[in-house]
């Protein structure tokens, strides 16, 4: 065999096919090796991952902590409820005309409408939801509660029929109470609950929070159920339930159980508070009752407040507002008809709390302040001033509005007897002497000082929310608002409507040309709590606490002693505010001049028979003017311990509206017993 006849052709399939094999057998080594490695050592982390994926996570609300009053009487509590609920996931895998038609047996079992049933099934922002609160704002894996309170024979029908009802189920849920012990309401200091909202759960999500845990919550609104929220909501549990790929719930993984929120002792006193509200309601219903002279008519006493204050603590004791709401009205959800009232200006909107946001000129209860001014610019005890029918600013008179003319008097019994001629000749000097007219808004301004001393034209810091802090009406204050209404009035002044008042249209001339100035009006108009001067019930309670304490501004609260799940206490403690720059001797001399005002003054003749010898009380009584409307009536008072302040719009004189329902107040707080009323002479 010759070399020639060799051929090597064949060797080339071989080589190919080696190749091939190696090439087979490196991807079955890698394949292999990839599947060992994620079976073997990846098992737990793709484990976790899996079961993650076809779990969610649903809220378990933790029983909401108690309110409880001074005496540990229970304010706002917890109370089980006979809920229906409605499992989205179950009627999900229903045809949309038999969830339709559940739904219907359902409306009619539970009187409700079939469009407002489906309503409340509905995901808040899913395509035809309504608002919040008709749709469901909670997260979408666990029932939703559509109706409350049903009756046990609802209840048994609904369980009893579950072919008719799939989905459907009947559960016993924890939901607010009030027990109103003495009938109290409270609802403005309390607060209320509702849904946590869209926007708040976005504001989880974008501070990189879960938001689903909390898509089910119940938020403070309004009140100590807003301020201390967080701690009486107290720590969620977190159910893990198991889903399918579609998102049916189809089992329960794990649990962990909530932590009940803490209780809330508060400074109230439920049997006080509920004084407070029956005196003022039926001070409200007496003025309504009452004819007023200059207008005509009788008082409208469209809306009203009092505050009663711990002048030794800056502690509220009881605080009302009228008109006022039932807080229980949102638990369990709340229908648009009823929200729509609460905002109602008709119905006097109920959700303003006017304690300590009406925001209303004081009158005459802002003379203490003046006084305390006056005597550290050079007027003294000794100063006497003429109390007369009136006092002429330009080509104004300026009259007294309670008092007569008196003479030449003193502070004291200005005080008293309220006369206002005696203080405007006093703001009149004062102005006078820092500049008067010159338009300077750095020019100093005693009285205005003094209130802003006294902790007016800002908010007293109470720990709950939506306080305003009123307005001190001063000259920087005048410019600015000149600045925003000055092309408004111009207008008004050039091309005045048809049926325009011919003070309106003065004014309005007036303000075009040179508003901006603090005149002489404004300043005789501040020292007597009247013009643009505004504050608030709250306000001028810790006005007159400080008068009565020697000189301390709280900063007035609530929140007595928290108390936690353990049971262990944690007291709240009081704050002060700042303390007045008024001498001693000044802060004694008012107190005196003010105790006459229950004696000889203004209120002696609602106080009498009242035992002043042994419960002292002071007292400034004050009618403020409002341009439209009727008189404020405002009557300020204190003892030892206690500031007692009562406001009632467009209801007449200080003394007049407040001054009984005031005086009953002070009879609840020291348990002291009216005087019985005359007998009845027997008929001859």
């Amino acid at each position: 065999m010759s070399f020639d006849s060799f051929n090597p052709a064949p060797l080339k399939p071989r080589l190919r096919l080696f190749v091939i094999q190696v090439l087979v057998f490196s991807l079955m080594f890698t394949l292999l090796a990839r599947l060992w490695y994620m079976q073997v050592m990846s098992s737990d982390d793709y484990s976790q991952a899996a079961t993650q994926n076809h779990t969610r996570e649903v809220l378990v609300p933790a029983p909401r902590g108690t309110i409880v009053d001074s005496a540990g009487r229970t304010l706002v509590g917890n109370r089980v409820s006979l809920v229906i609920t409605v499992d989205r996931s179950v009627l999900a895998k229903l045809p949309d005309d038999q969830q339709k038609a559940v739904l219907a047996r359902l409306a009619k079992v539970l009187g409700q409408k079939p469009a407002d049933l489906t309503a409340r099934t509905m995901l808040c922002g899913e395509p035809g939801a309504s608002k919040p609160p008709a749709c469901w704002n909670g997260t979408p894996y666990q029932p939703i509660p559509v109706a409350k309170d049903v009756s046990e024979q609802i209840a048994i029908e609904v369980m009893e029929r579950r072919e008719d009802f799939p989905g459907v189920a009947a559960e016993s849920t924890p939901l607010r109470a009030y027990p109103a012990p003495y009938g109290v309401n409270a609802a403005h200091i309390l607060g209320y609950l509702s849904p946590i909202t869209t926007g708040e759960l976005d504001a989880l999500d974008k501070a990189g929070q879960d938001s689903v845990p909390h898509r089910s919550d119940l938020v403070g609104r309004a009140g100590v159920e807003r301020t201390y929220d967080a701690m009486l909501r107290g720590t969620p549990g977190v159910k893990n339930v198991i889903v399918d790929a579609v998102g049916y719930t189809t089992g329960l993984q794990k649990q962990t159980a909530p932590v009940p929120g803490s209780t809330l002792m508060t400074s109230i006193d439920a049997r006080i508070q509920a004084s407070v509200e029956q005196q003022l309601r039926g001070a409200i219903m007496t003025a309504r009752k009452q004819y007023d002279k200059i207008t005509r008519r009788n008082y409208v006493a469209d809306s009203g407040a009092a505050v009663v204050m711990d002048t030794k603590t800056g502690q509220i004791v009881a605080m009302a507002s009228y008109p006022s709401y039932d807080p229980g009205v949102w638990v369990g959800g709340i229908s648009q008809r009823e929200l729509d009232a609460l905002y109602s200006p008709q119905s006097g909107t109920p959700l303003l709390s006017r304690a300590l946001q009406a925001q209303l000129a004081p009158g005459s209860t802002f003379k203490p302040i003046t006084t305390a001014a006056a005597m550290a610019n050079g007027y003294s005890t000794k100063t006497r001033l003429d109390c007369s029918p009136n006092f002429v600013v330009g080509n104004r008179k300026f009259k007294n509005y309670e008092s007569a003319s008196y003479g030449m008097i003193g502070f004291d019994q200005a005080l008293a007897l309220s006369c206002d001629t005696f203080f405007y000749r006093i703001a009149y000097d004062l102005w006078l002497k820092e500049g008067g007219n010159s338009g300077d808004l750095n020019a100093r301004d005693p009285l205005v000082e003094m209130a802003q001393k006294f902790g007016l034209g800002r908010p007293t810091g109470i720990d709950l929310p939506g306080e305003t802090g009123g307005r001190i009406a001063d000259r920087k204050w005048k410019k600015e608002y000149y600045d925003a209404q000055k092309d408004y009035y111009c207008k008004l002044a050039d091309s005045p409507p048809a049926g325009t008042s011919s003070f309106l249209k003065q004014f309005s001339r007036e303000f075009c040309a040179d508003g901006y100035r603090y005149r002489a009006g404004d300043a005789v108009n501040f020292a007597i709590g009247q013009g643009d001067t505004t504050l608030t019930p709250l306000q001028l309670a810790t006005v007159y606490s400080a008068l009565s304490n020697g000189g301390i501004l709280w900063e007035p609260h609530v929140a007595k002693k928290v108390i936690g799940p353990n049971g262990k206490a944690k007291a709240v403690p009081a704050k002060i505010s700042a303390r007045l720059p008024v001498p001693p001797s000044t802060l004694k001399y008012i107190d005196k001049s003010l105790k006459e005002t229950t004696r000889t003054g203004t209120a002696a003749w609602k106080f009498v028979g009242f035992p002043l010898d042994q419960v002292p009380v002071r007292a400034k009584t004050g009618t403020a003017e409002v341009y439209g409307k009727q008189t404020t009536s405002w009557l300020a008072s204190y003892t030892d311990r206690y500031a007692v302040v009562m406001m009632i719009s467009q209801a007449g004189t200080g003394s007049g509206a407040s001054g009984t329902a005031v005086r009953h107040i002070y009879e609840t707080l020291y348990n002291i017993k009216p005087p019985a009323p005359p007998a009845k002479k027997a008929k001859p």
